[in-house]
């Protein structure tokens, strides 16, 4: 959800956007929005993704099966609109349907994205958020160790 909505509890026609752009970057990734145990310094999806789009590598955002699959300039141009998406204020965002003409034209220009807000995860700073929680066997689901 959007940081205005998790926030302060604002929501615009926007929220969707952001919410839109998080899932093209977990798609096109292959990770959570918070998959911190797979990755060494994860602050976090949208976080890891600006850096990795900020250093001109991009490339290793994107999963292995979405690579082979998929033609590689496509995959960028979903990262640089998720990118777009997830802009901390609402009037940064594009409108769905601008987000919609941008994945179907691409000829259509892209506006440079600015550097989203993003939060570190922590369990009210005490470190032990991601220590007590464990993969399923599955791997789909996280389980919480210790009782409520």
């Amino acid at each position: 959800m959007s940081p205005a909505y998790a926030m302060r509890g604002a929501f615009s026609v926007k929220s969707d956007t952001y919410s839109f752009g998080v899932l093209l970057l977990e798609i096109v990734s292959g990770l959570k929005i918070s998959s911190a145990h797979l990755i060494t310094k994860f602050s976090g999806l949208i976080g890891y993704a600006w850096r990795l789009w900020e250093d001109g590598k991009a490339i290793q955002l994107v999963d292995s099966s979405v690579m082979a699959s998929c033609p590689l300039n496509e995959v960028i141009r979903c990262i640089h609109v998720g990118l777009l998406c997830v802009q901390d204020h609402a009037s940064d965002r594009p409108l769905m349907s601008s987000v919609m003409f941008m994945l179907e034209n691409e000829t259509a220009l892209l506006p440079v994205p600015k550097q989203p807000v993003y939060f570190a995860l922590s369990n009210c700073g005490n470190g032990e958020g991601s220590e007590s929680m464990e993969n399923s066997i599955n791997t789909v689901s996280i389980t919480t160790l210790d009782g409520r």
